[in-house]
């Protein structure tokens, strides 16, 4: 009991590590371009432009989220997606909003958008030419994780016969319910290099364990006598390690 409850604290304090660690370098604005293009062209739609305003906007929203203490399309001052779009100064004919939390790579967010119907609606839309994004790290509700928005645009037109504030606006679902085989996927592409490398040595570590247990009793001499002393601590260890790998699979992201 001892060791299990060791196990689930160094469990915990391994992901807030991960937490604070990862999320400040794996999810960028690039590569946040880079892979929903990647989405568009695969079924024959044109690039998003990245747009400074819409950036701006983003960003704007996502720091609002912070300060507010929310995750969520409207602020609890009401406040909707549009109200960004206007505070930078972007005159929209269409626009959407797709936001993410807690994701460690960018291919992990774009991973999850395309698995939810409304997201994926506003990344292959036709009518969006422009997009910004913001991903800012802070703590939300007590805990350190990192935030993504996402704010897609089609520009009005000047001398447009409607007005930008008539024209249908797109906004995403933030409660969509994903699969568990999706969400798995998810959690694993949302991995950092370096999570991936320790899973896979622990993987080793555990894998030799086995084998020595299995043939103990055809280990040298010293070896035996060393496996029935510690065999508590090798126990321990392993849970330890089991733990860890749960944690890392459940922790790699949520819409």
């Amino acid at each position: 009991m001892i060791a299990l409850v060791v196990a689930v604290q160094l469990g915990y304090n391994f992901m807030q590590t991960r937490s604070v660690l990862g999320q400040k370098t794996d999810v960028t604005r690039v590569q946040l371009l880079a892979d929903t293009n990647k989405q568009r062209r695969a079924v024959g739609e044109q690039d998003l432009r990245l747009n400074d305003k819409l950036n701006l906007a983003a960003q704007e929203k996502a720091q609002d989220m912070f300060k507010e203490q929310y995750w969520a399309h409207v602020s609890p001052s009401g406040l909707t997606p549009w109200h960004w779009f206007k505070e930078a100064g972007y005159d929209y004919a269409e626009a959407g909003e797709n936001l993410a939390e807690g994701f460690h790579s960018s291919a992990g967010v774009l991973a999850a958008w395309m698995n939810s119907k409304d997201h994926r609606q506003n990344i292959l839309d036709t009518s969006y030419e422009e997009v910004g994004f913001a991903v800012k790290t802070g703590v939300l509700n007590g805990r350190t994780t990192t935030l993504v928005v996402a704010l897609y645009g089609q520009p009005a037109r000047e001398g447009g016969a409607l007005l930008a504030s008539t024209q249908q606006t797109v906004l995403a679902a933030k409660d969509t319910t994903l699969s568990p085989i999706a969400r798995l996927g998810i959690g694993v592409q949302s991995m950092t290099p370096a999570l991936v490398g320790s899973l896979v040595l622990i993987g080793i570590v555990i894998a030799v364990a086995l084998v020595a247990h299995a043939y103990r009793n055809q280990l040298p001499f010293v070896l035996r006598k060393s496996w029935r002393r510690h065999h508590g601590l090798y126990k321990a260890l392993g849970m330890t390690s089991f733990v860890f790998i749960l944690l890392a699979l459940y922790g790699g992201g949520q819409i």
